[in-house]
């Protein structure tokens, strides 16, 4: 048998088990899946995916936590399938959404997916790298669980992402998660035509974050999303501390008294998103 071939026969309990599992969507499945379509207690079962696992029909994810290999891909060890479904799978709980860079990419406000996946809830859940894939787990306030849509990966699968007004509004109050203030306002540029202002400042005040107002104002006035109203509305909530621009940079740079930031960012570089 060649390096990357699977045996092309199966066992009737493992391909009925395959069979059943694919007939259910459960593509990503766990130990109580099989011991449902196999009617089997929880060592067999175990034992019986393990069989699969060593034949290259499934590869484990994370402890209980299994996918199908599609069979046309032969033997697939390192196989995961679309990272934003086994994420969904990880949060395991209504109360996530896909979020950060991992949303930008599905509002297509970066270039091609990147390598990272964020997830946040506010349940406590451990970050981990799946076969040189990372899942990073961002705790939010439960009150805090708001603009989230389903978007669906295929005509039978769906996710939960944070919306494209509330992926900008995550992207300035956490930077760091978005390749930093830069890409979020180029993301924002990108999109400026297709966000509701109305709801990027309802959010915002909602969120209730100093910082993430007036960079949200700065970057409004900047790019002329929305009007005078909004913009009005923002200001009201900017107090006299100054904030960093992008809170990972140094602390440097001229200030923009209007919304209260010192702008670390050059504005040379900001101007340019403009013109790309």
């Amino acid at each position: 048998m060649k390096k990357n071939e699977r045996p092309k026969t199966l066992g009737p309990r493992t391909a009925t088990v395959l069979a059943e599992l694919y007939q259910r969507g459960r593509t990503i499945f766990a130990v109580a899946d099989v011991r449902d379509v196999a009617a089997l207690g929880a060592k067999p079962a175990s034992n019986l995916i393990a069989n699969m696992i060593a034949r290259g029909h499934v590869t484990r994810l994370k402890s209980g936590l299994f996918i199908l290999v599609p069979f046309e891909m032969g033997h697939a060890p390192g196989y995961i399938g679309d990272p934003y479904l086994v994420a969904r799978e990880l949060a395991d709980t209504n109360e996530y959404c896909l979020s950060h860079v991992s949303a930008m990419d599905i509002h297509r406000m970066l270039p091609p997916r990147p390598f990272v996946v964020y997830v946040t809830t506010p349940l406590p859940r451990h970050s981990r790298n799946i076969l040189g894939t990372e899942f990073r787990f961002v705790r939010c306030k439960k009150a805090h669980v708001f603009g989230i849509v389903d978007h669906w990966l295929t005509k039978t699968e769906k996710i939960q992402v944070s919306d494209l007004e509330r992926t900008v509004i995550d992207g300035l109050k956490q930077p760091e998660h978005c390749g930093g203030i830069t890409q979020v306002a180029k993301g924002l540029y990108i999109r400026r035509d297709d966000v509701e202002p109305d709801r990027l400042v309802e959010y915002a005040l909602r969120l209730d974050v100093g910082a993430v107002t007036r960079r949200l104002g700065f970057l409004m006035e900047l790019f002329e999303v929305g009007g005078d109203t909004e913009l009005a509305r923002l200001h009201r909530h900017v107090t006299s501390h100054y904030a960093r621009l992008d809170p990972v940079l140094p602390t440097e740079g001229r200030f923009a008294s209007k919304w209260r930031l010192q702008l670390n960012v050059s504005p040379d570089e900001l101007e340019a998103i403009m013109r790309t």
